[in-house]
């Protein structure tokens, strides 16, 4: 991984649509945003993190705990994007750029060494991360991604649905599903191609980008970690968030 420089950028948009302005949170006492650049700035291996941004209220919070930020456009529709425009103004130069969403405070530095363990090969665009269901209702749960790989850890494909489908009955103990785990990291080659990438149906359907790439035939290498995240996406995450800090 000393091979690269390793960029970790932390989209932060404050116009949230299930959460206004949840990029403005408190978690115990400190900004959330503060415990995602706290946790960042612990990783070794990343040459770089910032923030991008899409609003002075957030660098004016960014500021009061001492991070670093660029102003992206409003009208980016995601993180990804965000980390387009940056590589494409070049704001910010790298080998390899890193997804850090504003609302993961928990992700790790184990994590971040799970998801960059191959990033030195040269035979992929993007890594992400799953971890295997322990809770048997979140198999059956729109709300979390689950995805299939083939024999070399590259992705097959996401879904909203419980995938694989077991048609024939089959012990419980024996099923397996994995969860995806929404971290990313990205070749800049790879960026310059999710730029004039056009919209697909499987995405749109699924309301999952990452078929987007898929679709457009970019090798996605899924590691798997044995840590998990909570995301704060919706307000009550807040009060499950302070609890997972105890």
């Amino acid at each position: 991984m000393s091979k690269k420089k390793i960029a970790c950028v932390i989209p932060a948009r404050l116009k949230s649509t299930r959460f206004p302005k949840k990029m403005l949170s408190m978690l115990k006492g400190k900004p959330l945003l503060q415990w995602v650049w706290d946790s960042a700035c612990k990783v070794s291996i990343f040459d770089e993190v910032v923030f991008a941004i899409d609003a002075e209220e957030t660098a004016q919070l960014i500021r009061s705990f001492g991070g670093r930020y660029i102003m992206t456009a409003v009208s980016c529709a995601n993180g990804t994007e965000r980390l387009i425009e940056l590589l494409e103004k070049k704001l910010v130069t790298a080998d390899i750029w890193v997804n850090w969403q504003g609302d993961e405070p928990f992700i790790n530095k184990q994590m971040i060494g799970d998801l960059l363990q191959s990033c030195d090969r040269n035979d992929c665009d993007v890594w992400t991360l799953k971890k295997k269901i322990i809770k048997t209702e979140e198999i059956s749960s729109p709300q979390i991604a689950k995805v299939v790989c083939d024999h070399q850890g590259y992705a097959l494909y996401f879904s909203r649905s419980p995938i694989p489908y077991y048609r024939d009955e089959t012990d419980p103990n024996q099923k397996y599903f994995y969860k995806h785990v929404g971290l990313y990291a990205f070749t800049a080659d790879s960026l310059k191609k999710i730029l004039r990438l056009p919209p697909c149906e499987i995405e749109m359907a699924e309301q999952l980008e990452q078929m987007r790439f898929l679709y457009h035939n970019l090798r996605i290498r899924v590691h798997e970690t044995q840590w998990d995240v909570l995301g704060i996406d919706l307000p009550e995450h807040l009060a499950l968030a302070e609890a997972y800090t105890d």
